[in-house]
């Protein structure tokens, strides 16, 4: 590149601006779907989950009354053979009927045990179905606001994405010929990071040291790159080296 080749320090500020306004712009109008697609899956999780519960739930009481129905129809042979006891004829089949009695209650007992256990499990998991309904409205509600927001914004965001792009257009037709290669080059490599302001004699981007002819060339208005991170060097408005 020829020595003599000369750049305005105002358009490179001004390209350094709209390449960083650029990429939050691009950043935002990506990020956007994105977290619309994370409440929605969130939404579905919590959907998935709600229903395992339901499931859950719905076991356990189909468990419950089965323990409920063996109960009913055990305490109904109890009070049979306790009827039959009043009709024994021998001292043998009353004491067949009492030790039949006595199994039945034994077993009676274990089945209410089991069923009052699945009730409270019951109760438990009803509480839970209650709590995931309550997230589950929550979430729809966070998910359906997010996919508003962002169909609000976007609009927005591609008016100033095309405005923008106008304006670098513009200020990049004011760029030497002999020069745009480099200057595409790094954008091409680096986007918003392509160019960074110089303080005192440090790369605004790496924060390395720049050699005090390449600060001297600056001033002149010369194109002139970090040799450390590649960077496009130019001058702040409140700044000289």
């Amino acid at each position: 590149m020829s020595s003599q080749i000369t750049v305005s320090t105002d358009t490179l500020r001004k390209l350094h601006r709209i390449h960083q306004q650029l990429r939050d712009l691009n950043e935002r109008f990506e990020r956007g779907p994105r977290i619309v697609k994370a409440h929605q899956a969130n939404v579905e999780r919590l959907e998935k989950r709600l229903e395992e519960l339901k499931a859950k739930a719905k076991s356990l009481r189909v468990a419950a009354d089965a323990r409920q129905l063996q109960l009913q129809t055990g305490e109904t042979a109890v009070k049979r053979r306790r009827q039959q006891l009043l009709e024994a004829k021998s001292n043998v089949e009353y004491q067949a009927l009492l030790d039949q009695i006595a199994a039945d209650e034994m077993a009676n007992s274990v089945l209410a045990d089991e069923a009052l256990e699945l009730m409270e499990k019951l109760d438990e998991v009803k509480k839970q179905v209650a709590a995931a309904e309550a997230a589950l409205a929550k979430a729809r509600e966070e998910a359906d606001k997010a996919r508003q927001q962002y169909e609000g914004q976007a609009p927005s965001i591609q008016n100033d994405l095309k405005r923008l792009q106008s304006e670098l257009k513009k200020d990049e037709a004011e760029l030497p010929g002999e020069f745009l290669d480099l200057y595409r080059r790094l954008v091409r490599a680096k986007g918003g990071d392509a160019l960074a302001p110089i303080h005192g004699e440090f790369c605004g981007g790496c924060n390395q040291h720049v050699p005090l002819n390449l600060c001297a060339g600056l001033i002149l208005s010369k194109p002139i790159c970090c040799k450390s991170c590649g960077r496009l060097l130019y001058l702040p408005e409140d700044h000289a080296p």
